[in-house]
């Protein structure tokens, strides 16, 4: 378990929060998507433990966070020592956003946001990629920002009609599309890829890196392509949304 920090104290606040031992048991029975769990820090209730376990298990992440923290968090100020965040819409699978692709007999036009934190540029990269006719969204459940309601409402709806897959190791996610024969396109500023000289027409999964960093190492080196956007101006990138929507499109046009 981890401590919590500001970033997932904002992200918290920006969710559906449940509180309380039962109504959280109940939501993981029901098989609710749960993003987080916030528990109280220092507290050593074995049922309390056993509950964070459930919801580690479904796919929740469990963070460690001062009662006083916990107590600013609740809105019923009865939270009983855990606070669960809950996704905005359920999530998605590779499986089944590969399978819809299929049915509609298309190449599999995807987006993977490599630990997007900002709220807003997952929304409107949902905006993008459903207006786009993209299949589907992967975000990983670590550094990243989930479905929540703000995600929802930057999205002008999209987050209703684009499935979202969220994985546990993006790397992993990323061998298993490849050897399901989709290529990976990493947007990099130095990319050895120009754009209007890359092939989107196959089966495509375009990767877009955080916002400070871009993509990190290890799903850099995963990429079969890294493709950079021509820039004319004197500044050097691009918001994360604008450049999903940039790469997005010009698979749209080549695709015809």
């Amino acid at each position: 378990m981890r401590k919590e920090t500001n970033y997932q104290r904002d992200e918290a606040s920006s969710e559906g929060l449940i509180e309380g031992r039962n109504a959280i048991t109940e939501a993981l029975k029901s098989g609710r998507a749960i993003n987080k769990v916030f528990l109280a820090d220092g507290d050593v209730d074995k049922a309390l433990g056993r509950l964070a376990a459930q919801a580690k298990d479904a796919g929740a992440v469990v963070v460690r966070i001062d009662r006083r923290k916990l107590n600013e968090m609740s809105p019923t100020g009865a939270h009983q020592g855990i606070i669960a965040s809950v996704a905005a819409h359920e999530y998605s699978t590779i499986d089944q956003i590969l399978a819809a692709a299929e049915e509609k007999g298309e190449a599999p036009l995807l987006v993977i946001c490599d630990e997007l934190t900002d709220p807003h540029n997952l929304g409107a990269i949902l905006r993008s990629a459903e207006c786009a006719g993209a299949h589907g969204v992967i975000i990983p459940k670590r550094r990243s920002v989930g479905l929540t309601a703000v995600v929802g409402k930057a999205s002008a709806g999209a987050i209703e009609y684009m499935p979202v897959a969220r994985v546990s190791n993006l790397a992993s996610a990323i061998r298993e599309l490849k050897e399901r024969g989709v290529w990976i396109y990493g947007t990099a500023a130095e990319g050895a890829s120009a754009l209007y000289q890359t092939d989107l027409t196959g089966p495509a999964a375009i990767v877009i890196g955080n916002e400070g960093e871009g993509m990190s190492r290890i799903v850099a080196d995963s990429c079969d392509f890294k493709v950079s956007i021509p820039m004319k101006g004197h500044i050097s990138s691009l918001n994360a949304s604008a450049a999903a929507a940039i790469l997005l499109y010009e698979a749209v046009r080549q695709r015809g």
